[in-house]
């Protein structure tokens, strides 16, 4: 099983909105069972609150529905995980500093998997919810295909089970 953890600075948009998006990418490809996925924020002001209902909305537009409450992520989360997931640079930055620089090999901007490397911009500012959908929707493809190609022999769980 592959873990992934999705992360923003709340955890009340970008992040549950990878987690969620991911999620139904990896059940339509029938690799849900091959991963472990979650979100957390470098923030705890949020703590306990559910996904922001601007966010749930263009998530429902999409026809992509799951429930979610904000956590502050950990270095142990960091320690356990195979790949942490970040959404801009500022993102980066709280997570190597929570880490101490370590671990660096696990921790990635979502976009940099895609062909046009980016930061995903925070709609809480932008007001913009359906373009960091689609940005993240791009991440996330980009990083299961990234996923396939690189861990095709471990994502068998679900057909042999």
């Amino acid at each position: 099983m592959i873990s992934v953890i999705f992360v923003c600075l709340g955890n009340i948009c970008r992040s549950p909105m990878a987690e969620l998006i991911f999620r139904k990418l990896a059940e339509d490809r029938g690799l849900a069972l091959s991963f472990d996925i979650t979100s957390r924020g470098t923030s705890d002001e949020e703590e306990g609150n559910p996904v922001y209902y601007p966010a749930a909305r263009v998530l429902r537009d999409h026809g992509i529905f799951g429930t979610h409450r904000a956590t502050q992520l950990t270095k142990k989360e960091v320690v356990n995980a195979d790949y942490v997931l970040v959404m801009d640079s500022g993102n980066l930055y709280d997570v190597l500093n929570l880490t101490g620089g370590q671990f660096s090999d696990k921790i990635f901007k979502l976009c940099s998997f895609t062909s046009r490397p980016r930061d995903v911009a925070d709609p809480w500012y932008t007001r913009d919810f359906e373009k960091a959908y689609a940005d993240i929707y791009d991440g996330c493809e980009a990083f299961l295909n990234y996923i396939v190609h690189k861990h095709g022999d471990m994502l068998g769980y679900d057909s042999r089970h």
